[in-house]
């Protein structure tokens, strides 16, 4: 709709300038090999392909989906990854998500960034430690080997947390802002179950230029806020919650179906996305 674009161009520019600038016409499927035009895919092993030239391309970064990966796997594409940045580099940050404790172990042993930071509670691997830094003081982090920039260029968005039980996801949803330089303000125990702890922060999370609600059981906050706010709002359903929220099905459904507009649906637990 036309109107949920308008609203949502506040903060594109602002992410679209916290990331470094890359050609949209580098090849998609290039080969492996230096660092010129023809670099945009790096093969590792027999196990991953890695788009190089996605930052470029969509201005948001590839990350490492650590899940259903080895160790070692995970470790060998992080320091690919970590090879790239710095100025003119094709990452402001390296991520790995879903990271368990053995992988960030296999990452600190190879070597290359043996100071990456690890969130236990997020489940993610975090290069340079820098981003982790930033993100724990709800600030964006300058690209690596970059400049800084301030807080009003990279953007703003209001963290919004329903339960306590719904932070992991919330803090993933941190860093990954963090890593594209965007601010962040942390409302978190803001759920419907009692209101008024909402209403009180409501003139803060106004100040956003966007707005992302996590929620599980019912997951009636995004509802709520989007009925009292102008900014885009991205709701995130989680799978906390008794029998009948069925592992985030329930929030899930309740965000698609709301009738406030300017509302759009992630995955169920995804913070990355």
């Amino acid at each position: 709709m036309a109107w949920a674009r308008a609203a949502g161009a506040g903060l594109r520019p602002h992410l679209r300038r916290s990331l470094p600038r890359r050609s949209l016409l580098r090849p998609l499927c290039a080969s492996s090999g230096g660092r010129g035009g023809g670099d945009a895919l790096e093969i590792v092993g027999e196990f991953a392909r890695l788009d190089h030239g996605r930052t470029g391309r969509t201005g948001f970064p590839e990350a490492v989906f650590s899940e259903g990966k080895t160790p070692q796997q995970v470790a060998e594409i992080f320091e690919r990854m970590v090879a790239r940045l710095g100025d003119g580099g094709d990452y402001p940050a390296v991520l790995a998500t879903r990271a368990s404790p053995e992988a960030y172990a296999a990452v600190k042993a190879r070597g290359a960034c043996p100071d990456a930071a690890y969130l236990p509670e997020s489940r993610l691997i975090l290069y340079p430690p820098s981003v982790a830094d930033a993100m724990r003081r709800g600030e964006g982090a300058a690209p690596a080997g970059g400049a800084g920039r301030g807080d009003d260029e990279a953007g703003h968005v209001a963290l919004c947390a329903a339960g306590t039980s719904d932070l992991p996801v919330c803090e993933e949803a941190a860093a990954v802002l963090a890593a594209c330089g965007v601010r962040v303000s942390r409302f978190y125990d803001v759920g419907v179950a009692g209101v008024h702890r909402l209403l009180r922060v409501m003139p803060q999370i106004r100040e956003a230029d966007a707005v992302i609600a996590v929620a599980g059981m019912e997951g009636a906050l995004p509802s709520v806020l989007a009925g009292l706010l102008e900014a885009p709002l991205v709701a995130v359903p989680t799978s906390v919650g008794y029998g009948a929220s069925r592992d985030g099905l329930t929030p899930m459904h309740a965000m698609l179906s709301g009738c406030a507009p300017g509302v759009a649906v992630v995955n169920i637990d995804n913070g990355f996305g």
